[in-house]
């Protein structure tokens, strides 16, 4: 039995690797500051005694007995509502908490996963995306709190990885999408879907041509555990997604659809350095992972739908 730290483990795809983990039979350990992630997240897990929540703040050191065997870091706010509106935490948990965390790695010689982002690219002029490319950023725009956060992150990891002897690895993370992701987050999938479920109108930002890759969160939560499980991908960065692009007035039609909805869709204004192509390059995660997506998109929106439905009926 492995003991397992996960940073940010009450957010969205951090409670689902939770569950992951501990159906595998390991010990974990969530840290989570709920700034941006809810306790709901994780009711069901607190029942299992190889579960323990810590409620704390990783940009401060943390004091933990027992052994430390993996250290996964997702926290971090990550929809752009929430880190727009949480610019310095957003800024300091990608840093001084990263630090925070490499520090506990050294100390507890634990193997360590920093999840970074496709949005370290930018609005991309290399396309899809491979791990080689150094992305098109803008570092004092509206989006840099997260863009660059995530870029010094890297650069944070690397330089423990190749100074200090570190067993880390780095996962890119396009979007994602399924069941434990907030509602109210301000993401494509979540609006789309609470906005079709409630007859509301669908809001397309820009023309609707602009394209995502949608992941659902168990492919994610897969590729997360053999990042960290393999040997060959300490001291690499690895794209993880679904490399099936979809245009965004596309997908707003898919969901329509799927959900049997009246709703209108409606066009607004694209926000500033809003990437207009978003692709992952899945070819290094095929060859050192042997990963790639299994889940139907379809089949992955009844489940997020169902999920939301759920949680609409209980919130009423």
């Amino acid at each position: 039995m492995k003991t397992v730290l996960v940073a940010g483990g009450a957010g969205f795809i951090g409670s689902n690797l939770c569950e992951r983990l501990l159906k595998e039979g390991e010990k974990v350990i969530c840290v989570d500051n709920l700034i941006t992630s809810s306790e709901r997240n994780i009711m069901a897990l607190t029942e299992n005694a190889l579960f323990n929540f810590v409620k704390a703040d990783v940009t401060q050191p943390l004091q933990l007995n027992g052994k430390i065997d993996q250290i996964y870091h997702l926290a971090s706010p990550a929809s752009p509502p929430d880190y727009q509106r949480l610019q310095i935490e957003t800024l300091l948990v990608n840093s001084l908490g990263t630090l925070s965390l490499l520090n506990l790695a050294i100390q507890k010689n634990a193997r360590f996963l920093f999840t970074s982002t496709s949005e370290v690219y930018g609005d991309p002029l290399e396309h899809p995306q491979k791990e080689t490319y150094w992305g098109n950023v803008n570092p004092i725009g509206i989006r840099s709190c997260y863009d660059e956060a995530k870029r010094f992150g890297e650069a944070l990891v690397m330089a423990f990885v190749r100074q200090k002897g570190v067993d880390a690895r780095i996962v890119r993370i396009f979007n994602t999408y399924g069941p434990n992701m907030r509602s109210d987050d301000g993401r494509v999938v979540s609006n789309f879907i609470n906005q079709a479920i409630r007859n509301e109108s669908i809001t397309v930002y820009g023309s609707g041509k602009q394209t995502r890759s949608f992941c659902f969160v168990s492919d994610m939560v897969d590729g997360l555990v053999k990042a960290m499980d393999s040997e060959e991908v300490r001291g690499e960065v690895i794209n993880l997604g679904n490399p099936q692009e979809r245009a965004v007035v596309e997908f707003a039609e898919t969901i329509k659809s799927l959900t049997h909805s009246r709703s209108e869709i409606v066009f607004h204004p694209l926000p500033k350095d809003d990437p207009e192509k978003r692709k992952p390059d899945i070819s290094k995660a095929r060859a050192f992972l042997d990963w790639e997506p299994k889940v139907d998109f379809e089949e992955g929106m009844r489940k997020t739908i169902e999920y939301y439905r759920q949680l609409m009926l209980s919130e009423a």
